[in-house]
């Protein structure tokens, strides 16, 4: 089963342990973790159900290009790492 993370960034908003999901993309992994912790959504997501521009996600080690509707495949072996995006200069 897929493997997701989320970076301590997150975690000091919302507590968000590891989990293994059953999704085939990133957006149903995204939502089997919302059914466990519904207030999740609204930080990682926008009201359009993007992912909001602050927020990253990588899957085996290769950001998603999906933005929009988070259909990038993920393998039964896949890790999926959800990070704030670091800004600055």
């Amino acid at each position: 089963m897929p493997h997701i993370t989320f970076a301590a960034a997150i975690q000091r908003h919302i507590v968000c342990p590891e989990r293994e999901v059953v999704a085939p993309t990133v957006g149903a992994a995204l939502e089997a973790v919302f059914a466990l912790q519904p207030e999740l959504r609204g930080y990682l997501l926008d009201d359009q159900g993007q992912l909001r521009r602050h927020m990253a996600i990588f899957v085996d080690g290769h950001a998603i290009r999906d933005r929009q509707r988070l259909g990038d495949h993920v393998a039964p072996d896949s890790r999926i790492y959800v990070v704030q995006a670091l800004s600055g200069g």
